[in-house]
């Protein structure tokens, strides 16, 4: 049988894939179907554990750099040739960055979504440009390597935008291993049409949505005009209130996971849906038998052939071996944290601190300590004692008239204790994202709230027992889109405890499977 050689192993390749970062299978019997393959790295472990990077372009070119078909653009609503050939629509820069850590064994997996807007350091200077945001580093390296072969005549076309793009893939590399401290064995790529043509060939994905409230539009995520994403005009019925489930075609499942404009915070918010959308074709391999129709199979691998890109040192067959026990339960997902948001060079960018990220990386990635008799400790959940026993200081430290009071009601309506409100003492250092503090007894309610605002909750003696101290930044213009108040029925529903665990809407929060969510998936914003 088909699926007994390439393994269900491999839904975890494809699940990366149709969420716009991954790949599939290399070979099935006597089916051979090679996926493009770059020397960007080389020498990653090949069983055990390991570093997947997975990326997906948001070009509107092919890997030849010849622009895309005028129907596809539309299909996809990404632009037409004239906006893409004479405008800049698109570019090379990565839309898509997960990297997920396989522990050995293959049963279980954890990812970090990077949020494109991270602000970095590069490892050297691409195009002249020593910093910029994280997805930049791809287009830069991609643009500096065009230039450098434009005057080798010995040179054709194909071995010029071969090389682009594995100078691209190499910066993305290095500069992720820089911010997160990581190593990374291998890596996956794809781009729009890759996913488009993907999802269409895998019939499509089943999502769950959570209608909010944005900047104080009710249901604001359901549409965007930038992305095509219309979650209406797809049959969702907003007379239900609550989480829907909604069957999306390859247009609209491409619209959903680029959909941000819509979003509660923006790009942060959008790491969740593809991570959704991977949770839900792990499901789907695993339960509907996708790996056994022949003629499913064949259309899936033919598509990543001619869009999928993988290291070359990449032995697929043996990863697939040990990834069969991967299920939705036993992947979770995360986002990186940011410290705030800037305007840097003109652009909206995330400020981030790197012993942060890494720190909070390597604890994920790293496996519990055995207990006597072999078998892995069990690392007990900690206690949150009621927010009604801690008390919420907030002190403004940005320009936003009365922001200290409304981030306070925000918090006393999520039953925490009323404390003092007022601007920042001007001896107190204020930066640009927000900083928690907690005093003596509310540091685990203080991690809590830190987690609203994309911080890290830091231990102040001078506060007393059982405070918190919130000190919003000097970027701070409003309440965290995770604690606001919501305006309307819909925009406060909830999804069940069937469908996910954790808070899966929210910025700093888990993305879970529940053990009988329906498709294998969470609901998302």
């Amino acid at each position: 049988m088909i699926a007994g050689k390439v393994g269900y192993a491999a839904s975890c390749l494809l699940a990366a894939v149709l969420l716009v970062v991954s790949g599939y299978a290399y070979k099935v019997n006597g089916l051979v179907t090679g996926l493009s393959s770059s020397n960007a790295i080389s020498g990653g472990a090949q069983t055990g554990a390991m570093n997947i990077l997975v990326m997906g372009l948001e070009s509107r070119t092919n890997y030849q750099g010849q622009t895309l078909s005028s129907q596809l653009l539309t299909a996809m609503h990404a632009g037409s040739v004239y906006g893409v050939n004479n405008e800049g629509v698109g570019g090379q820069d990565t839309n898509t960055l997960i990297l997920i850590h396989i522990f050995a064994g293959g049963q279980k997996a954890v990812g970090f979504s990077v949020p494109r807007d991270d602000w970095v350091t590069f490892p050297q200077p691409y195009y002249g440009q020593s910093a910029g945001k994280i997805d930049q580093a791809y287009g830069l390296a991609y643009a500096q390597s065009l230039q450098q072969t434009s005057a080798t005549s010995s040179m054709n076309s194909k071995q010029r935008y071969f090389l682009a793009n594995e100078a691209g893939q190499k910066a993305t590399i290095h500069t992720v291993e820089k911010v997160t401290g990581q190593h990374i064995d291998h890596f996956a790529e794809v781009n729009l049409a890759g996913f488009f043509y993907l999802a269409q060939d895998f019939g499509g994905v089943e999502v769950c949505i959570t209608p909010t409230t944005v900047n104080g539009v009710a249901d604001a995520n359901l549409a965007d005009k930038n992305s095509g994403w219309n979650a209406v005009g797809d049959g969702y019925n907003t007379k239900k209130g609550g989480s829907q489930y909604l069957h999306l075609a390859a247009d609209q499942a491409l619209a959903f996971v680029r959909d941000r404009d819509s979003l509660p915070d923006t790009d942060l918010s959008r790491t969740h849906r593809q991570q959704a959308v991977i949770d839900y074709v792990i499901w789907k391999l695993k339960n509907e038998g996708t790996l056994t129709d022949l003629s499913q199979l064949t259309g899936l691998l033919g598509t990543a052939g001619q869009y999928i890109i993988t290291d070359s040192d990449w032995d697929l067959l043996d990863f697939s071996t040990q990834m069969h026990a991967l299920t939705g339960q036993n992947l979770k997902f995360y986002t990186l944290p940011i410290s705030g948001y800037a305007t840097i060079d003109g652009q909206d960018a995330n400020v981030i601190d790197l012993s942060t990220i890494q720190a909070e990386i390597k604890e994920k990635f790293t496996a519990p300590a055995p207990a006597a008799g072999g078998k892995p400790a069990e690392k007990k959940a900690a206690v949150i004692p009621p927010a009604k026993t801690v008390t919420v200081d907030v002190y403004n430290g940005g320009s936003t008239p009365g922001l200290a009071g409304l981030v306070r009601q925000a918090l006393v309506a999520r039953g925490y204790t009323a404390g003092t409100v007022g601007n920042a003492p001007p001896s107190q250092p204020v930066t640009a994202g927000s900083q928690v503090f907690y005093g003596a007894g509310a540091s685990a309610n203080a991690a809590k709230i830190a987690g609203y605002f994309g911080a890290t909750a830091t231990a102040l003696a001078s506060l007393p027992a059982g405070h918190v101290e919130i000190l919003l930044g000097t970027s701070s213009a409003g309440v965290p889109a995770s604690i606001a108040p919501a305006t309307s029925d819909s925009s406060s529903a909830t999804p069940t405890a069937s469908a996910s665990t954790g808070d899966n809407g929210q910025v700093g929060g888990a993305i879970t499977v529940g053990a009988n969510a329906k498709y294998g998936i969470p609901c998302v914003y």
